[in-house]
């Protein structure tokens, strides 16, 4: 479950992700829960899955196969990313986060003038 730390999360949920994929309850070639699936565990939404997932394919950690999945990767990197990776998982988490949020403020602002119309 993603916690009011302050810490987005996203962010919360990659950490958990890369724990899991550490420790070996993840093991290399293992799927992924679905983004369904991950999003009632953690409690949040699929575009805050997504953007953690996101972070994970950046760092190296996991990798996507189209129609099948996204999976451990075999020959998972021991080190955390340089800070390029950083910087680019940042740069999709924000790209992601702005869209997720312009969405939001569109539905908010039709529902806000439907109301104020009756």
């Amino acid at each position: 479950m993603v916690r009011k730390t302050g810490r987005p999360g996203y962010l919360q949920i990659a950490d958990d992700l890369r724990e899991q994929i550490r420790g070996g309850s993840l093991p290399p070639g293992s799927p992924l829960p679905s983004t369904t699936q991950l999003a009632a565990r953690y409690d949040a939404s699929l575009s805050v899955v997504k953007l953690a997932v996101g972070i994970l394919r950046t760092e190296g950690l996991v990798i996507g196969q189209q129609g099948k999945g996204v999976f451990v990767r075999e020959d998972v990197p021991d080190t955390g990313p340089g800070l390029a990776g950083d910087l680019a998982g940042e740069v999709i988490a924000l790209r992601t986060a702005v869209q997720d949020l312009s969405e939001r403020l569109a539905r908010v602002e039709a529902t806000l003038s439907q109301r104020s119309e009756s």
